[in-house]
């Protein structure tokens, strides 16, 4: 495929550009750039604002919001945003649990579900790792035996992101204890509401409130929150984790990181000069920027076979972009904190809301790099992508 961009696409991208870097609040944008916390509030007013600009399901079919793009114009999109430190609309509705509602799901439910999704009237969270099922995810034990018109069930999920905020879940859930287990599985959407559903946090090494255990006690779910088929949760997992692992390539996000470790080195002395004169520094950075610009052009490549490639199969090339992609992110963390010194390390003084030793971007460093050590394992570690490649491309 053509790796520069013809006169309309470099327009698009302007376009994008421009919506990017006016509509949404720069101090979000500053907290994205600097990796600090976001609250609800920052999410949802940067969702609501590119959902009102018709950008924030852009790959969904376009009767339900979606654009007719091309794939080098959604490339460009996922780029753009990233690169202007805009948060992406929220993952869980817009990148899992909407493309498996409008492939798999009944037209009531689409209707029922796909606008509210879009909009951020509904925030979903994930419910499928459990405490004995992580990167083993068909091992799962939430169960959901049926009675009648109603589901009952009973387990618990961990490391549910977000899931203080979440007003419905979408859950794995074995329904069939006697298959094998990735064919015991099927895929329920949950009110956060019901009776019986326990949200307890877990604070994280930065000292976050991210993640959450979600607890499922005798929880009634009407049958018809079912997707798709009994039992065919598992195909409907393959395809939303294909989908989060090509994103997980985050190739605009490293791209920004990057641009600010080189800005913040030229700022930082080191002997006679700065750290960015420093040889050693400078190569470290080469190696990053030449590994991400191999990834962008496999990324390139896997969007220009998507053309021929059925909307509701995975593609494990999305593996390779996931293992990589998360790789070069925790880089860039990593040389900030070289850029940051000293200053990367926690300070006592920090939990007392006084005002951080060194320059004030230095602050947020040491969390985001803590933060960004789990890239290689949520989506499904790199090992077990791996293992997905060596069977998908080598029949291993």
């Amino acid at each position: 495929m053509e790796l520069r961009y013809t006169p309309e696409e470099v327009a698009f991208r302007d376009e994008l550009r421009q919506v990017f870097q006016s509509k949404i609040p720069a101090e979000i944008r500053r907290k994205v750039s600097e990796g600090r916390h976001l609250e609800r509030e920052d999410i949802a007013t940067a969702h609501r604002i590119l959902h009102a600009e018709g950008l924030a399901t852009p790959n969904w079919p376009v009767q339900w919001g979606g654009k007719d793009w091309t794939p080098v114009q959604r490339y460009i999109y996922t780029e753009e945003i990233q690169r202007n430190a805009v948060p992406m609309p929220l993952s869980f509705n817009v990148a899992m649990v909407g493309p498996v509602i409008a492939n798999f799901a009944s037209e009531e439910q689409k209707k029922r579900f796909l606008p509210a999704t879009a909009s951020l009237d509904i925030w979903w969270a994930q419910g499928f790792s459990e405490p004995g099922a992580g990167s083993d995810l068909a091992s799962l034990k939430t169960s959901a035996r049926r009675e009648g018109d109603t589901y009952i069930v009973n387990g618990q999920k961990t490391w549910t992101t977000l899931g203080q905020h979440a007003d419905w879940i979408f859950l794995l859930v074995r329904t069939d204890p006697a298959a094998k287990k990735q064919q015991g599985i099927s895929f329920l959407l949950v009110d956060m509401k019901t009776p019986g559903i326990t949200v307890r946090p877990i604070i994280t090494i930065d000292g976050a409130h991210e993640v959450n255990e979600v607890f499922f006690d005798e929880v009634k779910v009407p049958v018809g929150n079912l997707v798709g088929e009994e039992n065919k949760g598992w195909d409907y997992a393959k395809f939303l984790l294909s989908n989060e692992r090509t994103n997980i390539a985050r190739i605009g996000l490293s791209k920004e990181k990057l641009a600010r470790v080189k800005e913040r080195a030229k700022e930082t002395p080191a002997g006679d000069g700065t750290l960015w004169d420093d040889p050693d520094f400078r190569r470290r950075v080469a190696i990053a920027e030449i590994e991400l610009k191999a990834l962008e052009i496999t990324q390139m490549r896997v969007v220009a076979a998507q053309r021929s490639r059925a909307a509701d199969k995975p593609d494990p090339n999305s593996s390779i972009l996931k293992i990589k992609g998360s790789e070069l992110q925790q880089m860039a963390t990593e040389l900030m904190v070289t850029v940051a010194g000293p200053y990367a390390a926690p300070m006592p003084s920090h939990s007392h809301n006084e005002p951080p030793v060194g320059p004030d971007w230095a602050d947020a460093v040491a969390p985001q790099f803590f933060n960004f050590r789990k890239t290689s394992i949520y989506g499904g570690s790199n090992e077990i992508q791996r293992n997905i490649i060596a069977k998908a491309f080598l029949g291993l």
